[in-house]
C-alpha cells in the first residue's frame, strides 16, 4: 500500500476493485464504511458481482470477468478528454504521458460497454467521480492479480492514480490489500525468487556482496530462482527433485489442481512445515509441526507495511518448535551454523541487511510499529510513500491495451466461473474449517448463480450440482443469488472435498507468473 488504513477515511472518493473487501478484510472494509456513512466519501465499486459493499456506493460498475484493463483505459480516456487530468501532478512528476494518452483514445465510452458490459454513461460519471475528487483511494485485491494480464491492470490502477494527481498525498494512493496477515513481510524478507530482503535484486553485485559479508560465505548464485507455478511444471518432467513448504497448503490454493497433485506426486521428496495436517502436509515425506503465531516471538508488517512486534503468548503444545528454529537448525545440520540466539537475533540481522528496515529496532517498534521505509534510527518511518518523488525519479505511465482472457465459453463450456472466499472461512480453510462456530455458518461448498441463468439451465436453489471445466469436475449446492451477473458463477475456493481449483486455468501472467484464478468456463447440470 502506498497509504495506511486509517488514511483511507481521509479520501473524497474510494475506488474499490477486485476485493471482496467486507469479506475478505472486514476491519478494512469498516474503515470504508465509516469514511462513506460518517464523512461522506463517495464510493465507487467495481466488480461483477454484487458484493456487499455496493450497498454503500455510489456508483457500481459491473464489469465481465477479465476487462479491467478495458474499463481502466475508458475512465482515463474520459479524464483526458474532458481536460480533468492533474496537469501540474503529470508535468512535473510523470512521463509517457502522450503515449498513454494516445493509447486511451480509442477506448471511449461505447467502446469500453461493448467490451465490459458496462453502460457508457456509468464510464463517464465514474471518471468525472474520480477525477473531480481532493483525494480518491484505489483499493484492490487478487480480483485484479489473479488474471493472465494481472500485472497490466495494477499498471492500468497506477496511471489512473498518477493521471489525476493521487499518490503522495493523503487520502490518496494506490493500495493492494493482502490476502493473509504477513504477505507483505514475507516478500519484504526475499521470499520471491528473485530477491534478498528489502526487494534487493539477487543479481546486483552490491547486494551480493553485503549478503556474502554478512553470512560469512561466498559464491552466494546471481541467478533468480523459480516461482512456485513454475516449480510444479518442472515436478511433472522429473527435472525439479524435491520442495519444502513453509505455511502454505498448495493442494488447495493452486490452480488446475487436478494436475497440481500429479506434479506433487512426481516428486523424490516432499517437506511440509505448518501447524496442522493440511492437504499438502498429507501427502508429505516429512512433516515438521511449528508454531502458530500465538505461541512465538517476531515481527509482522502488514498490510500498510507497517512493521509490528508478535508476542508469544501461550506455550506451544508438545515439542512443537518455532519455524526460525526449525529451519535454523535444519541449515546448521547441513554445515552452514545458524546459531541466533532468539527472534529478536534474527530481526537483528534483518535491519544490518535490509535498507528499508535499517531504523527499525526491536525496542523502537516494542509499543507500537514502524511503516518502512525507515532506513535510519532516527527516522520516523514512511506511512505514505512518493510525497516528493518516486523512486526511479518520474513515475511512468504504460500505455496498455485490452487482451482477453486466456480461455472463454463456447458452447461445452457456456459459462464463465470465478472464485474467492466468504466471510467465516480463511485462505485454504486449514485454521477455520477446523472449528465448529464457523463450519455451522458456512458448511459447505456452493456455487452461486443468478436466477436467470438457473432458470436457463433448469435448475434451483439448493439443488446438487456438476460443475465442470477443461480440467476437472466438482459436486457443490447451488445457491441462487442476486450477487451473481448472469453469464457468470462464483464458487469459494477454500473448500477442500469440493474444490474449486480442481476447475481453474493454470495460464499465468507473463510477469508475475500467478495463474488466472478469476477467470475459467464451466458448464453446470443436476447431479444425479
Amino acid at each position: 500500500m502506498t497509504n495506511t488504513i486509517a488514511d483511507i477515511e481521509e479520501a473524497d472518493v474510494i475506488l474499490v476493485t477486485g476485493s471482496n473487501t467486507t469479506e475478505n478484510h472486514p476491519v478494512i472494509s469498516s474503515v470504508v464504511k465509516r469514511a462513506v456513512t460518517r464523512r461522506g466519501a463517495k464510493l465507487i465499486v467495481v466488480d461483477p458481482r454484487r458484493i456487499k459493499l455496493v450497498d454503500f456506493a455510489d456508483k457500481w460498475l459491473r464489469q465481465n470477468l477479465g476487462t479491467d484493463v478495458a474499463w481502466l483505459n475508458g475512465l482515463m480516456h474520459v479524464i483526458i478528454k474532458e481536460d480533468l487530468h492533474d496537469k501540474s501532478f503529470v508535468e512535473n512528476r510523470t512521463e509517457g504521458f502522450e503515449e498513454l494518452k494516445a493509447m486511451v483514445e480509442k477506448f471511449t465510452p461505447e467502446y469500453v460497454s461493448e467490451i465490459t458490459g458496462i453502460p457508457a454513461k456509468d464510464i463517464v460519471e465514474a471518471a468525472r467521480l474520480y477525477a473531480g475528487a481532493r483525494a480518491a483511494s484505489i483499493l484492490y485485491c487478487m480480483g485484479i492479480t489473479q488474471h493472465v494480464t494481472g500485472t497490466d491492470n495494477v499498471k492500468c490502477l497506477a496511471s489512473l492514480a498518477m493521471l489525476c494527481g493521487n499518490l503522495g498525498n493523503r487520502g490518496g494512493g494506490v493500495n493492494p490489500l493482502r490476502g493473509q496477515n504477513n504477505v507483505q513481510g514475507a516478500c519484504d524478507m526475499g521470499g520471491l525468487p528473485n530477491v534478498f530482503s528489502g526487494y534487493q535484486p539477487v543479481n546486483d553485485p552490491g547486494a551480493i556482496s553485503k549478503m556474502e559479508k554478512a553470512w560469512g560465505v561466498s559464491g552466494l548464485s546471481d541467478k533468480p530462482g523459480l516461482t512456485v507455478t513454475q516449480m510444479l511444471p518442472k515436478a511433472h518432467t522429473g527435472e525439479f527433485k524435491s520442495m519444502y513448504i513453509i505455511g502454505e497448503n498448495p493442494l488447495v490454493s493452486d490452480a488446475d489442481l487436478n494436475h497440481a497433485e500429479e506434479c506433487f506426486s512426481h516428486l523424490d521428496f516432499l517437506v511440509v512445515q505448518d501447524i496442522f495436517m493440511t492437504e499438502t502436509a498429507k501427502m508429505a515425506d516429512v512433516v515438521l509441526p511449528s508454531c502458530c503465531f500465538a505461541e512465538k516471538d517476531g515481527t509482522f508488517a502488514n498490510t500498510e507495511r507497517r512493521v509490528q512486534r508478535v508476542r508469544k503468548a501461550v506455550e506451544p503444545p508438545g515439542e512443537v518448535w518455532e519455524d526460525w528454529r526449525i529451519t535454523a537448525e535444519i541449515a546448521t545440520r547441513m554445515g552452514f551454523d545458524m546459531g541466533y540466539a532468539n527472534a529478536a537475533a534474527v530481526f537483528d540481522e534483518i535491519t544490518r541487511v535490509t535498507p528499508s528496515y535499517g531504523g527499525i529496532t526491536w525496542d523502537r517498534i516494542e509499543k507500537e510499529g514502524l511503516h518502512w521505509p525507515c532506513p535510519a534510527a532516527d527516522h520516523p518511518g514512511t506511512p505514505i510513500l512518493h510525497t516528493e518523488a518516486f523512486p526511479i525519479g518520474k513515475g511512468k505511465f504504460f500505455p496498455i491495451d485490452f487482451l482477453p482472457p486466456a480461455e472463454t465459453t463456447d458452447d461445452e463450456y457456456p459459462l464463465y466461473m470465478t472464485t474467492g472466499r466468504v466471510l467465516y472461512h480463511y485462505h485454504t480453510g486449514s485454521m477455520t474449517r477446523k472449528t465448529d462456530g464457523l463450519n455451522e455458518r458456512a458448511p459447505e461448498s456452493f456455487v452461486e448463480m443468478s436466477r436467470a441463468d438457473a432458470d436457463k439451465y433448469g435448475l434451483a436453489d439448493g439443488d446438487r450440482v456438476k460443475v465442470a471445466s477443461r480440467r476437472g469436475e466438482i459436486e457443490v449446492l447451488l445457491s441462487v443469488s442476486d450477487k451473481a451477473v448472469d453469464g457468470t458463477v462464483f464458487i469459494p475456493f477454500h473448500y477442500a472435498e469440493a474444490a474449486a481449483n480442481r476447475l481453474t486455468n493454470s495460464a499465468l501472467d507473463p510477469v508475475s507468473k500467478i495463474p488466472e484464478l478469476k477467470v475459467c468456463a464451466v458448464r453446470i447440470s443436476k447431479a444425479a
